[in-house]
Formats: C-alpha cells, sequence, structure tokens
C-alpha cells in the first residue's frame, strides 16, 4: 500500500511559513529545476542571513518534496518531519 503524499497543511505545520515564495497554486505557468516540473516553491532561508537552506516544491496540489540545499546549489531529498 502506497503512502499517501502530505498536502499543503500538513506540511507548513512541520516546516512552519515559508520565508519566501515563487509561483502560487494558481499559477498556470510552470518551471523546471534538478528535474522537477513545479509551478509554486517555498523558499526557507537560514535564520540569520540570506542564504537557502531548504525549498518545498510543488505542482499546483502536489508535493513534489522537499530538499535541502546544499552549498553547491544542488538539492539532497529531505525527508519531512514527523507532525
Amino acid at each position: 500500500m502506497s503512502q499517501a503524499k502530505p498536502d499543503r497543511g500538513s506540511v507548513w505545520k512541520r516546516l512552519g511559513a515559508p520565508t519566501d515564495q515563487q509561483g502560487s497554486v494558481n499559477d498556470p505557468r510552470t518551471q523546471e529545476e534538478h528535474g522537477l516540473t513545479w509551478n509554486e516553491k517555498w523558499i526557507y532561508r537560514q535564520q540569520h542571513g540570506d542564504a537557502v537552506e531548504r525549498v518545498v516544491l510543488w505542482n499546483r496540489y502536489d508535493f513534489l518534496g522537499a530538499f535541502r540545499v546544499l552549498a553547491d546549489g544542488s538539492l539532497e531529498p529531505e525527508p519531512l518531519p514527523e507532525s
């Protein structure tokens, strides 16, 4: 049995409000990044500074994943913390 993907509310609850956001759930324009097609990106910056430490990608209401941003700009998939 496959596990259901998290919804927007549960991700928000687990990670908190994003620092920034690109696109929106209703934005028909998509972007491609790291092999994923998304229309909304939640951006989490370091507490003290502008460096991006995590992104969450969405395609409409579909959760594509949470990713840790590495020093070289690559993304590493990151499991969501338990609720």
